[in-house]
């Protein structure tokens, strides 16, 4: 397994499996034990630590409290849903698939089902994947929290795409098995047998999912999971739900969550596709062979530790003296660009300026559905020549520029590139992948390296040109190194405290419960202090009124969608007793809240 030669004993990596471990928590809310002091951590630190932590993805199950992702009966769940997969490629009509989720789960139904509906196209087949994502296709580029709450939503997007389907394979992923959004489209699947199949994609235990009630709902997302097992036994209805640990950082399920995700998905894409091209039987050995191809990836990834560690420094040295990080990409690794900078605002509180992604052809080579999104502001200007025009002119050498290709792509055209960008500033890195043994590749390779400061090449073995699952891989492996330099970069900021998400925005039900279990858990102050806390952050005021502390979780999030370092402010008034003012100040003046924490101590 990839990472197990560092510092970490086979207890460490279990120690969250252990019924005693955060027992309040779900699986992917649970902080992981590997990393509790990685806002302490140097950039190599920081990348051996996320490499343990993804390489938990693949761990073996040991006794019988949590599946895992190559277990057994995974597999033969994924061989089920290929099969389905399988019947509707080939009789495409009045039939499809849709995948739908909120954040990095609908960004990632939305580059899985352009992937394969693309890889269909080739073989002058029928386009069969469709998406769904939360709050729509600006959803794809920028945070949208709050439609995850809305099952309503939910359920009239999925109307509107499978409008006159007479057969569909709904796929629903919420990695916390928490989101209304997606347990309304679900609810709404079980009510219609005759035309739907639901499938629900998440990483907790069944028992684990929300039970919590749903605003104008009958149901909770558990009572939905609790049904689709029921339905699961004549295969009516399919439940996806491997454990793969805690976040690397606590709750943050744009992570393993995503990978994990793309994993599951393609391997049973993968195989049903494989399956209709060569007219063979979708086999049990076949779908595990796909998701051990990500093993792999994993290895090849993280065997260049040192260049990952590089990237991660420039970008952090940037982040600190308030620049910024552009990726600049071709093709679907340019998409894992977008996918990964449109990430780091909810997720680190940062603005949409510090970490951007830019694709070579705009929205003509993202071909959403809802088309160009320009015209909605700066931050959905995503096309190389937004980056020559609006970003290039006001570049220094405080800003890191990361150029993402592979040998396929126009060797000239990155080049040109890259001599526009080291014309501004000398901070210029690239992430190349190639195959194993492509001389013709590595000799145009070589012109792009000399402009670079440092220069991140993968190279994949020949049997994954044979295997097929080249670009998955490659995709996956963008996904981690990515990952690793948006997320090393915001620690290295401080906008961490230990491994949880100390900054993020509170602009949903789930989040607003993510605060405060956070701040309970970091200030071991009871909840109602914990609450009382957070509101006085929402709100902005020393004393609650009562109108204040009487309305609804929803009025709260829409009113905290105008404010910023909400969860700080609340945890330095629980820990220090200052007044809101006084916390403001202090944070204004030492914006980490640990080193703003031990001043005061001292």
């Amino acid at each position: 397994m990839a990472g197990l030669d560092w510092t970490y004993g086979v207890s460490t990596l279990r120690q969250w499996e252990s019924a005693d471990y955060e027992p309040s928590l779900p699986v992917s809310e649970k902080s992981n034990p590997l990393t509790r002091d990685i806002d302490r951590a140097s950039a190599y630190s920081i990348v051996k630590m996320l490499q343990v932590c993804d390489s938990q993805m693949f761990q073996k199950e040991a006794g019988t409290i949590y599946q895992r992702l190559l277990s057994d009966q995974v597999v033969k769940t994924l061989m089920e849903v290929a099969k389905r997969v399988e019947v509707i490629i080939k009789d495409p009509q009045e039939s499809c698939v849709v995948m739908s989720g909120c954040g990095t789960s609908g960004r990632l139904a939305f580059l899985i089902s352009s992937g394969f509906n693309k890889a269909l196209s080739q073989l002058n087949q029928s386009e069969v994947y469709s998406y769904i994502i939360a709050g729509g296709d600006r959803a794809l580029l920028s945070s949208q929290e709050a439609p995850e709450d809305d099952p309503r939503l939910g359920v009239l997007n999925l109307k509107k795409v499978c409008e006159g389907k007479k057969r569909v394979l709904f796929i629903g992923i919420s990695c916390g098995l928490s989101a209304p959004f997606v347990a309304g489209q679900l609810d709404f699947c079980l009510q219609h047998p005759e035309v739907y199949t639901p499938v629900l994609v998440g990483f907790n235990p069944a028992h684990q999912a929300r039970d919590e009630p749903i605003q104008d709902c009958t149901f909770t997302f558990h009572s939905v999971v609790q049904r689709m097992q029921e339905l699961a036994k004549s295969q009516k209805a399919f439940l996806i739900n491997p454990a793969v640990g805690p976040e690397a950082i606590s709750g943050s399920s744009r992570m393993k969550g995503g990978s994990a995700t793309k994993i599951l998905l393609e391997a049973a894409f993968s195989a049903a596709h494989a399956a209709t091209s060569s007219n063979t039987p979708i086999t049990h050995n076949g779908v595990l062979q796909h998701m051990m191809a990500y093993e792999r990836t994993l290895a090849v990834t993280y065997s260049q530790t040192d260049g990952i560690t590089t990237l991660v420094e420039a970008a952090g040295q940037s982040l600190q003296c308030s620049r910024h990080v552009y990726y600049l990409g071709w093709g679907s690794l340019a998409l894992l660009g977008l996918i990964d900078a449109s990430e780091c605002s909810p997720t680190f509180g940062a603005d949409y300026e510090d970490v951007r992604g830019f694709i070579r052809g705009g929205y003509r080579e993202l071909n959403n559905n809802d088309g160009p999104l320009t015209s909605l502001g700066p931050k959905f200007s995503i096309a190389h020549e937004d980056f020559l025009h609006l970003i290039l002119p006001c570049l220094t050498d405080k800003d890191t520029v990361l150029l993402i290709y592979t040998h396929s792509d126009d060797a000239t055209e990155v080049g040109n590139m890259a001599r526009r960008v080291r014309e501004k500033t000398p901070n210029l890195h690239a992430v190349y992948h190639q195959a194993d043994g492509d001389t013709a590749a590595s000799l145009q390779q070589d012109d792009i390296k000399k402009l670079c400061l440092s220069t991140l090449k993968i190279t994949w073995p020949q049997e994954a040109l044979v295997s097929g699952t080249l670009q998955h891989m490659r995709e996956l492996s963008t996904k981690l190194v990515l990952n690793a330099v948006s997320t090393g970069a915001h620690v290295l900021k401080g906008k961490i405290y230990q491994n949880h998400m100390i900054d993020l925005q509170v602009t949903n039900t789930k989040l607003y419960r993510r605060a405060t279990r956070l701040l309970q858990k970091l200030s071991a102050c009871p909840e109602e202090k914990c609450e009382e806390a957070l509101l006085k952050a929402i709100y902005r005021v020393d004393m609650l009124t009562l109108e204040m502390t009487s309305s609804d979780i929803t009025t709260h999030t829409c009113f905290a969608r105008n404010s910023t370092k909400v969860v700080p402010l609340a945890l330095v008034i629980l820990l220090t007793g200052w007044s809101l003012v006084e916390a403001e100040s202090h944070l204004k003046q030492q914006p980490i809240v640990r080193e703003a924490v031990a001043q005061w101590m001292w």
